[in-house]
């Protein structure tokens, strides 16, 4: 259990967050006039006890008011950065899940600027509202749940909202050791219309959970663009998901839109994982030249095109997952490139 110590909003962007000790919280937006609320990145969170070990780092020589590091709530008595995704909160009427540890520090950062580096891209976390109510100082917050916890879900799912109601979940297993984050999108008409049984997305979660990455969710998608490209687009900018792997949509059908939706959603190209598949498909089949799957990053996602077949999706994380590690940790700013 823990207690709010400061609630804190900016009201322009690129100001700090001041306390004004008590705010109402809008379910799917964030704190009442906060500049920041409404994005990706609903409700910002750090412990009292990251700045307090600061200011002693720092010798008490840096003012840190509450809000200096740009959190919406300064909470002690909780560790933020040891909690799964997918852990849920509750402060009165107010339910949070957590759905990204730490962010790049944007430039220009005010704390970076006096103290020579911020502790938020490391320390702080960043929630969805998912019922709203008001918070101020003195309350208690507290972890109801976990992922794994029977209130997750009866299927077992991280839900995490939001999502189009014409896409499908499944259960996927979990990995209590995960280090990295992953969504999974099958894109299949038949598989959607319950015409065949959807493979590749279970093989897929399977083979990721065992390779130590955690399933924050699964979708079955039909052959839609603009579906798809809302899903990547919804995924990666508010449950920031270290990669998502689609399977399905490459090839040469007309409904095959998987490549387009893809590139549509992208910031940058990383055309040398789906060059690097095709490669070493080659090797296999020669109908591996037929793909056009692409591979991109949104933010701090990458998002990656698999094949449809179960066999194909084994075969290309055979390929990408050795390599994967060090691109999502340079990705994340915890690696040279």
């Amino acid at each position: 259990m823990g207690q709010i110590k400061a609630v804190c909003i900016s009201e322009k962007k690129g100001t700090v967050k001041k306390d004004i000790g008590e705010c109402r919280i809008i379910e799917d937006f964030g704190l009442e006039n906060d500049a920041h609320a409404g994005s990706g990145r609903q409700v910002s969170l750090l412990s009292a006890e990251s700045v307090e070990a600061f200011r002693q780092k720092t010798g008490g020589r840096v003012d840190l008011p509450p809000g200096v590091f740009g959190e919406n709530l300064l909470v002690s008595g909780i560790r933020f950065t040891e909690l799964p995704l997918g852990t849920r909160f509750e402060c009165g009427d107010v339910i949070l899940e957590l759905m990204q540890i730490g962010k790049i520090c944007h430039s220009g950062c005010e704390i970076s600027k006096i103290a020579g580096e911020c502790i938020m891209p490391r320390e702080g976390v960043f929630a969805k509202v998912i019922h709203g109510g008001i918070v101020k100082t003195g309350d208690e917050i507290t972890v109801v749940h976990q992922p794994g916890d029977a209130s997750t879900g009866s299927d077992g799912n991280h839900h995490s909202g939001g999502k189009s109601e014409t896409a499908a979940s499944y259960h996927v297993p979990q990995n209590t050791s995960h280090r990295f984050t992953a969504a999974v999108i099958t894109v299949s008409d038949r598989s959607f219309r319950g015409e065949r049984e959807d493979k590749s997305g279970p093989v897929l979660c399977g083979e990721l959970v065992g390779a130590g990455y955690e399933i924050c969710e699964a979708l079955l998608l039909p052959d839609e663009e603009k579906q798809l490209a809302d899903e990547l687009i919804r995924i990666s900018d508010t449950i920031a998901p270290d990669v998502i792997f689609t399977t399905g949509g490459t090839g040469f059908a007309m409904r095959d839109r998987t490549p387009e939706a893809t590139l549509s959603v992208a910031d940058r190209n990383v055309p040398g994982i789906a060059e690097a598949i095709r490669a070493e498909s080659m090797k296999i089949t020669p109908r591996a030249m037929l793909s056009r799957a692409a591979s991109v990053i949104r933010g701090q996602t990458l998002i990656i095109n698999l094949p449809g077949s179960p066999k194909a999706v084994r075969e290309t994380l055979g390929f990408v997952l050795p390599a994967l590690e060090h691109g999502i940790l340079i990705l994340r700013g915890e690696a040279d490139g």
